[in-house]
């Protein structure tokens, strides 16, 4: 069965229909029988997302990367920020995505 709506939903959204698919494809059918899946995953990616940009920001507040280090120091406020954002979705991952 195609899920049309999925290309809409976004990123964490479509990661966890993936992971549904593959590992608890029962429960995307009765989400789908009681036409909640849309809604489910819509509302698992927004609530991704909002944590994503939250801990970004307090990962980068914590850690000092501030917008006076990207003007004195671009090469190494992006290394940071890589750093952090890769930690942030590896979070997200685990806590959202793959649960």
């Amino acid at each position: 069965m195609k899920d049309e709506f999925i290309s809409k939903i976004g990123v964490w959204g479509q990661r966890h229909y993936n992971y549904l698919k593959k590992h608890s494809p029962a429960v995307i059918n009765v989400m789908r029988i009681k036409g909640t899946l849309e809604q489910y995953l819509t509302d698992l990616d927004r609530d991704a997302q909002e944590s994503y940009e939250m801990l970004v920001r307090q990962y980068a507040e914590i850690e000092g990367v501030t917008e006076a280090l990207k003007a004195a120091d671009n090469l190494e406020w992006t290394r940071r920020m890589n750093s952090i954002r890769n930690r942030v979705e590896e979070f997200v991952l685990s806590d959202f995505v793959n649960a």
